[in-house]
């Protein structure tokens, strides 16, 4: 099946066809990330790396923009049961990723 990745990740998102993971949840608890940043900063999403192969569903590392909040969100397609799951979620650090926030360095 041939589908816009990006455009069905952001039509659930817009349609809140969302399962949140309990980790999710922890995380941007933990992580000062309001909920609001990851569902309105819809129109921003970009993917930036892909993991077809991911534990159980096609996951997706998506870069969004909320404000002045930069996010990282790994996000779970559901094709079949048109959802998706947010996995997790984390502001990038210069650390791990260049100035673009975008590209991953290499170790």
């Amino acid at each position: 099946m041939n589908i816009d990745t990006l455009k069905f990740i952001k039509a659930c998102i817009k349609s809140r066809k969302i399962l949140w993971t309990y980790h999710v949840n922890m995380r941007l608890k933990k992580r000062f990330i309001p909920r609001e940043a990851i569902l309105l900063s819809v129109d921003t999403y970009e993917i930036i790396e892909e993991y077809p192969q991911d534990k159980y569903l096609p996951s997706y590392l998506i870069y969004a923009a909320y404000e002045d909040l930069i996010l990282h969100i790994q996000i779970a397609v559901d094709i079949k049961n048109d959802s998706i799951t947010i996995i997790t979620a984390y502001k990038p650090t210069l650390e791990k990723w260049e100035t673009d926030l975008k590209t991953r360095r290499k170790p």
